[in-house]
């Protein structure tokens, strides 16, 4: 029984009141009894069961419901309805979602699956027993991250506690799909589900996260959208989130969503010392909360599929016989097809996916303009292309590029507004990219920078402030400081403090120092804290202490952690600070063993009467195991490295190369070095880029390279040129060419002319010195050593 078949709260209430009343006797217990039962009080257990008094909390109902062996779900649909609905009642009056059996999956964008090609007989490539009032899904597997989801649902129902779990996870791996699933327990119970989406994810999030009550799914797929909004949106949808969760009479309540592992890193990574930290909300969210998946079935779950084809799954048996190393979501998703679609396109269709991928990798919306497309693609032609183009060519590349694969998937898509939110006056057709194609290119174009007509589109074309933002700190980090500058202007005059810094910034990085104060003061008044930061050490480079100090103090006040960390040293005494180590001390001891730190923690608990008590190390540690970082070594040094005290920082170094720590390990290697201790800077950096540490592989092959060991340092440099690094490909030729390999050094010579672009008359010419540097697009000098290509700023 659902609270919809309850008009009358009052209703609703005796029928809670008479279930609970049949379970205490059923189960012979006095109240005083199921009081200790349940963990709660006798007071709260005796208003429960009184009709005097106010609804109890969905919290009491769950605590009752576990202590009597009930079911928690209807009880907790009656609750709903004797509150008369108000917990998930919008301003209009209709509830807050709708009931998750009412939902379409694709709504909620699982994606469509590939059909599997007609049968012989010409009858429908999918059987009967898969037709969904949707329509056809594949017959589901279920993997280890399946039961994670199915506990955390089990316990939500149980307890009546609120949830969140997000999983992480590449493009097309099944996200969406493992949550739908999870949630199909839910709809017997009368569960709803809401998916915030319009006008857009973050605003309909905001603005109705308050209004979401008990016995609901709070759908984001596609979690950047929400948790990564610009200009605060995210870290405030995050600490709504938190509010949710943590509000026993809203709840119970479960939080689905999905996120790219890129993304899940970016908000885990604590910054460094003097960096900002835009995500400091969402990182204590997500702690603990993420689900990882793998890219590709493992064995058991490819034998459970063998298994359902077998009985007759169509799509499944196809996506079996089609897909390689396991990838069979990726197959079903159309994944194969796209990329093959993306390498295979025309100039001009490759041209306008090229800019897509470029804008959205580089900070634009999810919807592309058609305006910004059609500029930006002319200068990824070749000239001989551009100058061949129909004069229709932007229409053939859309209708190419909007044709679906299987899936029902396309490159690029038109978006269509529906009637109600359309706008009065048509605008601009705006395209989105396919997921998968958009991970393909970060991962793939990640290197490049886009051409002159991508820049001067987006200049001309984009409109929304933060859209314009991102690009802009995009240039401005390429050095297209003209350009930058254009992109910011137009935000700036509106007071965004993101497009007020970057003007500052790129004003200081001229020289202008007049015009960069005036900005930096705009957009500290702004609310920007990174301007603060900029301006601290602007004054401390100046010499001007007492000014920094002023500067600090703001920024602690802000809520800079850097800065409070700094204030705290200076105006904190010495005797105080040992107190509040003394009161913290077990408190934090215990807290950090529990979340798995035991080894980290007996370390630091030794050093906390030693020199880390002169340098807030309580409040260093407190803030590490209170954001649940799994991994406080690289935090805590950083921090660290701001005291100077280089004996302390490397006995942390020490305890966390004992565990293996790969940061730590290739950060000792550095000082083994750096005092020419070869031997021990190998066995180290070895460890480390074992590990899987990349800085720590090319140290290890530079210092392998001093040590005579050349067989070792060029397995070491192939690796690397392996994943994608061309200079160490030549470093392989360098020392063929010194153990007189004429042959082997021509070999690799041709191979790097085939494969990295080095133009093989130059390395023809390898016997002369004076060729080195031409041998590499990172360059040599004539010694051999390698020259950073960021020496030099890239031209505006």
């Amino acid at each position: 029984m659902t609270s919809q078949n309850f008009e009358d709260p009052a209703a609703a209430l005796g029928e809670l009141h008479g279930r609970l009343e049949a379970g205490l006797a059923a189960a012979g217990l006095t109240k005083t009894m199921l009081a200790r039962r349940a963990g709660l009080g006798r007071t709260t257990v005796s208003k429960a069961f009184s009709s005097a008094a106010e609804v109890p909390s969905a919290q009491t109902v769950g605590a009752l419901a576990r202590a009597l062996g009930l079911d928690l779900g209807p009880l907790l649909a009656l609750r709903t309805a004797a509150v008369g609905g108000a917990d998930v009642v919008g301003e209009d009056g209709t509830p807050v979602g709708r009931p998750i059996a009412q939902c379409n999956p694709h709504d909620l964008e699982v994606h469509p699956a590939a059909a599997p090609p007609p049968t012989k007989d010409g009858s429908s490539p999918v059987a009967a027993g898969q037709q969904r009032a949707a329509s056809a899904l594949p017959a589901y597997v279920r993997r280890p991250h399946d039961g994670q989801l199915a506990e955390l649902v089990a316990a939500t129902v149980s307890d009546g506690r609120s949830r969140m779990a997000v999983l992480a996870g590449s493009s097309s791996t099944g996200k969406t799909r493992a949550c739908w699933e999870a949630v199909q327990s839910l709809a017997e119970a009368g569960w709803r589900l809401w998916h915030p989406f319009d006008p857009t994810r973050a605003e309909a999030a905001l603005a109705d996260l308050a209004r979401v009550g008990p016995c609901t799914v709070v759908w984001l797929n596609e979690a950047q959208h929400y948790l990564g909004a610009g200009r605060g949106l995210g870290e405030r949808i995050g600490a709504a989130l938190h509010g949710l969760l943590t509000d026993p009479a809203r709840g119970p309540v479960l939080v689905l969503g999905t996120l790219w592992p890129e993304y899940a890193e970016a908000y885990a990574k604590i910054p460094r010392v003097g960096e900002e930290d835009p995500h400091s909300q969402v990182r204590e969210l997500l702690a603990g909360r993420l689900i990882h998946l793998p890219d590709s079935f493992d064995a058991t779950a490819e034998a459970a599929a063998q298994a359902l084809a077998a009985a007759g799954d169509r799509q499944l048996a196809h996506a079996l016989e089609s897909a390689s190393d396991g990838r069979l979501t990726q197959f079903l998703a159309g994944a194969p097809e796209l990329l093959h679609r993306y390498e295979t396109a025309t100039p001009v269709a490759r041209a306008v996916l090229d800019a897509a991928l470029d804008a959205r990798r580089l900070g634009s919306g999810l919807h592309q303009a058609l305006s910004f497309l059609e500029a930006a693609a002319e200068g990824y032609l070749t000239d001989d292309e551009y100058d061949t183009l129909a004069d229709n060519w932007l229409e053939q590349a859309l209708a190419d590029l909007s044709r679906p694969v299987h899936g029902n998937l396309a490159p690029l898509r038109r978006v269509r507004p529906r009637s109600a939110q359309r706008a009065p006056t048509s605008p601009m057709p705006v395209y989105r990219l396919a997921d998968y194609l958009e991970q393909h290119g970060r991962s793939q174009r990640r290197l490049l920078c886009p051409p002159a007509s991508f820049w001067h589109g987006a200049c001309d074309h984009l409109t929304a402030a933060d859209e314009r933002v991102a690009l802009g700190e995009s240039a401005r980090l390429r050095w297209r400081l003209q350009v930058a500058a254009e992109l910011f202007r137009a935000p700036a005059a509106t007071g965004h403090p993101e497009a007020l810094l970057g003007l500052a910034r790129i004003h200081f990085t001229l020289g202008s120092d007049q015009h960069a104060e005036e900005l930096y003061g705009l957009a500290v008044d702004a609310g920007s804290v990174a301007a603060l930061t900029d301006l601290y050490w602007k004054r401390m480079r100046a010499g001007d202490e007492d000014a920094a100090r002023l500067i600090d103090q703001r920024a602690a006040n802000a809520g800079d952690l850097v800065a409070t960390l700094r204030v705290s040293s200076e105006n904190t005494s010495e005797e105080e600070r040992a107190a509040q180590e003394e009161e913290f001390a077990a408190e934090q001891a215990a807290a950090a063993a529990a979340a798995g730190y035991a080894t980290v923690v007996d370390y630091l608990t030794a050093l906390t009467k030693e020199s880390w008590t002169d340098m807030g190390y309580t409040r260093l540690r407190r803030q590490a195991y209170d954001n649940a970082y799994e991994d406080p070594y690289d935090y805590l040094s950083s921090l660290w490295s701001m005291t100077g005290n280089d004996e302390v920082r490397e006995r942390l170094y020490e305890a966390a190369a004992a565990t293996g720590h790969p940061e730590a390990l290739y950060q000792l290697a550095i000082r083994k070095s750096e005092s020419e201790e070869r031997a021990d800077a190998i066995d180290l950096a070895s460890r480390a880029a074992r590990a899987g540490h990349s800085k720590a592989a090319q140290l290890l092959a530079w210092e392998l390279e001093e040590a005579g060991d050349a067989a070792g340092a060029e397995y070491w440099h192939r690796r690397l040129a392996g994943s994608g690094d061309d200079a160490h490909l030549m470093a392989v030729a360098r020392l063929r060419q010194q153990a007189h390999d004429t042959a082997g050094a021509l070999a690799v010579y041709r191979e790097a002319a085939g494969t990295a672009g080095v133009d093989l008359v130059h390395c023809l010419n390898w016997t002369q010195e004076t060729a080195w540097q031409d041998l590499c697009p990172y360059g040599f000098d004539p010694d051999g050593t390698i020259s950073s290509p960021w020496q030099a700023p890239l031209p505006d």
